[in-house]
């Protein structure tokens, strides 16, 4: 996803809370639109870090974080959308608070999937056609945990996995079979929907 999609989505999601009736403040969107115009910045000066940003915390804040993230992967959460929900909320992080107090938002969005690769392994991330998983509607529709419209699991299998090459980046598109018959494909798999889908328990 390009720095220009990711704004074009954030209005989009901005005009749906308006619609939902639970309107993001002028402070959380304009935080928001920040960050995207920070990666837009850097992208356009050709300035991108390629240093993996964990290696910057010391051995304690490192094991901190590494469970504060797989607690919230066990749980098919967003570890990066508890966060800024906190620091929107002036709410403490627990024992990850130190990634606010000493590391701040820059830090946090420099971090990208591929840097946990040499802390967690890759295998529980990648998918095999055949394999069943339960699919969030949040890929089709707007949901929230306290609204009327809330996450809803449904079964389905893997029937064709693709990678996408782009210039500038890859990701991986997946297409999978509901118990209807109904075909859906996903994209950014691994990059963008990981939190939409998890594999069945058997």
């Amino acid at each position: 996803m390009t720095p220009d999609e990711i704004e074009a989505a954030l209005e989009t999601a901005f005009n749906r809370c308006e619609t939902a009736r639970c309107p993001l403040t002028e402070i959380q969107k304009q935080i928001l639109l920040q960050v995207v115009g920070q990666i837009k910045g850097n992208l356009n000066s050709g300035v991108l870090d390629h240093a993996n940003p964990l290696d910057e915390l010391t051995t304690e804040e490192l094991q901190a974080f590494l469970r504060f993230v797989k607690g919230q992967e066990e749980q098919n959460l967003s570890w990066k959308a508890q966060l800024l929900n906190d620091w929107l909320h002036d709410n403490n992080s627990g024992e990850v608070q130190f990634i606010r107090d000493r590391y701040g938002l820059q830090w946090l969005n420099r971090i990208e999937a591929h840097h946990f690769h040499k802390f967690f392994s890759e295998d529980r991330w990648r998918l095999k056609v055949g394999d069943r998983i339960e699919v969030c509607n949040a890929l089709w529709e707007w949901v929230q945990d306290d609204g009327p419209c809330r996450r809803e699991w449904f079964p389905c299998i893997v029937i064709q996995i693709k990678e996408v090459r782009h210039s500038d980046y890859s990701s991986t598109n997946c297409i999978v079979r509901f118990n209807n018959g109904a075909e859906y494909e996903i994209q950014g798999m691994y990059e963008w929907n990981r939190y939409n889908w998890r594999l069945m328990q058997m």
